[in-house]
């Protein structure tokens, strides 16, 4: 069987299936255009099949890849880390903007996963110090394993805490950015789709979706510098929840930003007092 021809017959929807072939054959996108014509060994031909067979059983094209593009940059993914998502880039944008023209800006990430964020913004601003906070040893091995892989110089501590609970008091940062769980416990798409594949406590917060939003907006203040940012990421319906909060713990020039689905994704303002 050719390329061309099995892509064909794949149950799969066709990006899917030249995603799991170009990983199993090791091939860039063009090849698969250039060298369709090409017979394919039985061995290439079982992986395929059985990578497809897992995808139609809902498992995630980044975890059967080990791969996930986010912000022009590729992270491996693993079981223990929730798989980068694109409107999580507008965190990373956020942040950005919010140390632009500052030298020796401090960032922290919390919840850091696979490192998307922190290691992104630590790429894009190579000046800046990253803190990475995280409580899954699991998931701080795969954040470290991407630092040392996607950054010339890696700027981003990472450390394993529960939150804020183990950072050193005395740091002040200019920006805390945080994509936390915050899907509520009894939302039914966590029995559905790529969901039931990652890990659960980085999903849900086991309660009503704003317990770990709550406890970022409370301790925030105690670790930002003077007129320092915080943004979250939320769920599609939490914008006015979490403005609210913001505004009752001091935050001023609280407002939302939208994604490009236009879905309030992120939320957040700036500490002066």
């Amino acid at each position: 069987m050719t390329v061309a021809e099995l892509l064909q017959a794949s149950a799969l929807p066709a990006l899917e299936a030249r995603i799991l072939l170009m990983h199993v054959l090791g091939w860039r996108r063009t090849e698969l255009i250039t060298r369709d014509h090409e017979l394919l060994g039985d061995e290439a031909a079982a992986q395929f099949e059985a990578l497809s067979q897992r995808r139609l059983d809902g498992e995630p094209i980044a975890q059967l890849t080990g791969k996930r593009e986010f912000f022009g940059l590729d992270f491996d993914v693993t079981p223990d880390v929730l798989i980068p998502r694109p409107e999580t880039e507008l965190l990373v944008e956020l942040a950005l903007e919010a140390i632009d023209g500052k030298s020796d800006a401090r960032v922290l990430d919390l919840g850091t996963g696979t490192g998307a964020i922190a290691i992104s913004i630590a790429h894009a601003r190579p000046d800046a110090r990253v803190w990475a906070v995280d409580r899954s040893p699991e998931a701080l091995d795969v954040a470290r394993g991407n630092a040392a892989r996607l950054l010339d110089q890696n700027t981003v501590t990472f450390i394993e805490s529960d939150w804020t609970a183990k950072l050193d008091p005395s740091l002040l940062f200019e920006v805390i950015v945080s994509n936390p769980p915050y899907i509520a416990s009894d939302d039914p798409h966590l029995e559905q789709g790529d969901l039931r594949f990652e890990p659960r406590g980085a999903l849900t917060d086991d309660a009503d979706g704003l317990s770990a939003i709550r406890k970022i907006i409370e301790t925030a203040p105690f670790l930002l510098a003077k007129n320092g940012a915080l943004w979250i990421e939320h769920g599609y319906d939490q914008a006015d929840a979490v403005r609210t909060l913001l505004r009752a713990r001091g935050f001023t020039e609280v407002h939302s930003m939208c994604d490009l689905a236009g879905i309030e994704r992120c939320s957040g303002g700036l500490f002066t007092a």
